[in-house]
């Protein structure tokens, strides 16, 4: 293998409401996904518990933890015996009263690269994210791994074509969403479609607008901690320098997804579609308003 090509690593996994079991639970996938080659291995969002934004209940902040804590620590060790990079979904408790949806990006030597904060965070019902997380104040980053230069964002954000186009500024060849989305089941016959539609192709074309690789980690299974529950959807993909997706889960099953990427075809894209090119920035100081009257 060159040094342009690069297996990542997707982890999509149901969670139980036992933390411990969650863990061991995506431990057991990432080693499976690297006995694949997986170099480069993404969790799902906060993976080690339910979704437990479907309520706004102060008990769940217990499940809270630091950065270094034991879930950067249990994935550093496994980074650094295997050589492997990780991108790890973590509830970070930063201080009381302070908490962040977090991850934790690890190089191939066990050492803790650095910390991404969701950034936008939403507010809709069964996903009542405002309760639990402070926006992110760390900005749009990339990080040279030993296998590539990678930007991390979180779900809410992959909608946001800002947040992939400052990560991808900074020289990410990979964008990397971990995600916990999926259906009301109430509405999923009526609008199910549509909606995921939306999201794929939402971040389809931020692979084709910054000619990077998307890849995106979400979760299965039916959880219901209120009401009639949220069905995520998995479906799991990585998309290609053109948009295109090169590699998809299922719908309802528990799987990885190891695909090769080869990443001489960012800077091929980057300069037959030379958007980052041609970009007019002398022109787009009013994207820093809200709204323009």
């Amino acid at each position: 293998m060159n040094n342009t090509n690069v297996k990542i690593g997707l982890l999509q996994t149901s969670c139980s409401a036992d933390p411990q079991v969650n863990l061991a639970r995506t431990l057991a996938a990432a080693k499976r996904a690297i006995d694949q080659g997986a170099q480069i291995v993404c969790t799902q969002e906060l993976f080690r518990s339910q979704y437990f934004c479907q309520t706004e209940d102060h008990a769940h902040f217990a499940l809270a933890e630091p950065i270094p804590g034991p879930s950067t620590v249990a994935f550093q060790t496994l980074a650094k015996e295997h050589a492997v990079v990780m991108v790890v979904s973590i509830f970070e408790k930063r201080a009381a009263g302070v908490y962040h949806n977090s991850a934790a990006i690890i190089d191939a030597d066990g050492g803790l690269l650095g910390i991404y904060r969701k950034m936008h965070i939403p507010d809709d019902p069964l996903y009542y994210e405002k309760f639990y997380f402070t926006p992110g104040d760390l900005g749009f980053h990339a990080w040279q791994t030993r296998y590539a230069k990678i930007g991390v964002l979180v779900c809410w954000d992959q909608w946001f074509p800002e947040a992939a186009r400052l990560t991808a500024l900074r020289g990410a060849q990979i964008l990397f969403y971990p995600t916990a989305i999926g259906w009301h089941p109430q509405e999923k016959a009526e609008f199910g479609r549509r909606q995921h539609a939306a999201w794929e192709t939402a971040q389809r074309s931020h692979a084709i607008a910054n000619g990077c690789y998307v890849a995106v980690a979400n979760r299965v299974g039916h959880e219901q901690l209120s009401g009639a529950g949220i069905e995520f959807w998995g479906q799991s993909f990585v998309a290609d320098t053109y948009g295109e997706i090169v590699a998809k889960t299922n719908v309802g099953q528990e799987e990885n997804l190891v695909v090769p990427l080869d990443l001489s075809q960012v800077e091929a894209t980057r300069t037959h579609w030379p958007f980052l090119r041609d970009r007019r920035i002398d022109a787009y100081s009013d994207l820093t308003r809200r709204w323009l009257d």
